[in-house]
């Protein structure tokens, strides 16, 4: 058989979705293809764009025989702009591909066979987004406000895109005026010149904010921008430039300036009030968010005593939902903008049981770690990129009971899965969220187990000379006779070195052996207010009078 080439006109049968949302067929042959537009249980006509070593990709020509999950797209930008992937394919299809992309990342990668029966589809596919980011370059006929074509920064420019609410299209089309009337340029990305780069929204029930990220310092004519903005939107609460003067894909700067209003809005999800800043996370469909928490604290199973550690906290969402059912939630973050909101919103909605601190999350963790926190559960929501090298390690090395995984990437999220298996925690649960229809993302909520001995009993058998060996009756006897001795203490731990050896050791130095011998640690008093300052290892010294104490308690 000849070898398949670019630009080759093939008939395929489409058999399933792949990851991204694309159709996957295979040649003659066994070579796999992705077919963009593809649904599963077609027949298409599809040129070849590009043949590799192990895998293919086409463009559909021709539906030859269409499933009748095939809808006509519904936007005139699809699928030209590049967001969204499943216009041409009702819900009930769409939301299949989003289940079994996970069940697939769960097995293949993550190495576990747990059933994904079941996907939380939104009641609305339509309008559902409360964050948008328009980047803006220069086109023939004037500044293009849109979204990048798929796999390229080639800006495509969009009148109005379904999944944004109405005013994101009014607001694009005022900026786009102002920014022809005044000879405003756009962002030139190759020779880092020009000055508006992205058109930055959020939206609330208490209005909308708008943000124009810039290449400087300040804007012409910022009064008649403001104008046109207020006219555009009637709902506007306030009007931002982040400063983003680097060459990179980042989208905002590191400072923002007010123009006019205020630089924040104000949500309710979950029955709670939070304030929304530009930089702040906040999950782009508020709907399917409150479905996705739910899960989580239903997976956390709280009954108003345990300790849960909320790493990757953002504004405090996740710690001000659990905080309502938990003793104590302790929250981290690397944005210290995000810490101060999230304080801010513990404080607006009386919560008092809710702490935040400023790290990132491979740092927190191993500095509450150290501090012998205990936490019943850790929740984690981490970026596309999943956890951070030495997290899962740390995470497990505090012992809780319970990990409650919310992951945006299927694949990070298996990865790290399979990270935790060999620390002893297996997924037992995990449910699927669509948070964002019509596009190929998908959010997913697992719930890591630990299973541990409740209690442990340990007997040494002596061997006389001449014994074969101890009657079970006289094990059993000595067993039920076992009095587990008094639980040793940090200050007890502390006291006996003082008087053995003449020093002090820190809390953190004997939480930090025993996490080294993989033993379970408890709370430390004061672990929170000490957390803010760098801590040092212990010397070997100390390491070993430490380990000398834990003998003497026999601890170890």
């Amino acid at each position: 058989m000849e070898p398949f080439r670019k630009n080759d006109v093939v008939r395929l049968d489409i058999e399933r979705f792949g990851s991204a949302g694309e159709g996957v067929a295979h040649l003659p042959g066994g070579m796999v293809v992705f077919v963009a537009g593809a649904l599963p249980g077609e027949t298409c006509q599809v040129q070849l764009l590009k043949v590799g070593k192990t895998a293919a990709w086409g463009r559909m020509q021709q539906v030859c025989a269409p499933s009748s999950a095939r809808r006509a797209p519904d936007c005139g930008s699809y699928p030209r702009c590049g967001g969204c992937q499943f216009r041409h394919a009702d819900y009930a299809a769409e939301l299949e591909a989003k289940r079994q992309k996970v069940a697939d990342a769960l097995q293949r990668i993550g190495g576990v066979d747990l059933p994904i029966s079941v996907i939380l589809g939104a009641d609305s596919t339509q309008r559902y987004r409360n964050k948008v980011q328009f980047p803006i370059s220069a086109g023939k006929e004037g500044p293009r406000i849109g979204f990048y074509r798929a796999r390229s920064h080639d800006v495509v420019d969009v009148e109005d895109c379904l999944l944004q609410p109405p005013e994101a299209a009014a607001i694009a089309a005022a900026v786009r005026a102002w920014m022809a009337d005044s000879g405003v340029p756009a962002y030139d990305e190759a020779a880092h010149s020009g000055l508006v780069r992205h058109l930055f929204l959020r939206f609330a029930a208490s209005g909308v904010l708008c943000c124009l990220v810039v290449n400087g310092e300040a804007v012409p004519d910022p009064d008649g921008l403001v104008d046109r903005l207020r006219r555009a939107a009637p709902g506007l609460t306030g009007v931002v430039l982040s400063v983003n003067r680097d060459r990179t894909n980042v989208v905002l700067g590191r400072r923002q300036i007010t123009l006019w209003g205020q630089d924040w809005l104000e949500d309710t999800l979950c029955g709670l009030t939070f304030r929304i800043s530009v930089p702040s996370f906040y999950q782009v469909n508020r709907a399917q968010t409150e479905v996705l928490y739910a899960k989580a604290a239903e997976f956390a199973a709280l009954t108003g005593r345990e300790t849960v550690l909320d790493l990757y906290c953002g504004i405090g969402t996740i710690s001000l939902v659990m905080a309502r059912t938990a003793g104590r939630v302790i929250g981290a973050e690397i944005v210290p903008a995000a810490v101060a909101d999230a304080e801010a919103n513990a404080r607006r909605n009386g919560i008092r049981n809710a702490e935040f601190f400023c790290a990132d999350a491979a740092d927190a963790a191993r500095r509450l770690a150290e501090e012998g926190l205990r936490p019943d559960v850790v929740c984690v929501d981490p970026p596309r990129k999943g956890l951070a090298a030495g997290v899962v390690e740390t995470i497990a090395g505090m012992a809780p009971d319970r990990v409650i995984y919310v992951s945006c990437d299927p694949a990070t999220l298996a990865r790290d899965v399979a990270r935790f298996a060999p620390l002893g925690y297996a997924p037992v649960q995990a449910v699927a969220v669509d948070l964002f229809p019509r596009t190929a993302h998908v959010e997913t909520v697992v719930l890591l187990s630990h299973k541990k001995a409740d209690s442990y009993i340990h007997i040494d058998v002596e061997f006389g000379e001449g014994e074969g060996k101890i009657p079970v009756d006289s094990i059993a006897k000595r067993a039920e006779a076992y009095k587990p001795k008094e639980k040793v203490t940090y200050k007890m731990i502390k006291e006996y070195i003082e008087a053995k050896y003449g020093f002090k050791v820190h809390t953190a130095y004997i939480a930090e052996v025993k996490r080294d011998l993989g033993l379970p640690m408890y709370d430390a008093p004061n672990a929170v207010e000490e957390l803010k300052q760098p801590r040092k290892h212990p010397t070997p010294e100390k390491v070993e009078a430490i380990k000398d104490a834990l003998r003497y308690f026999a601890v170890i």
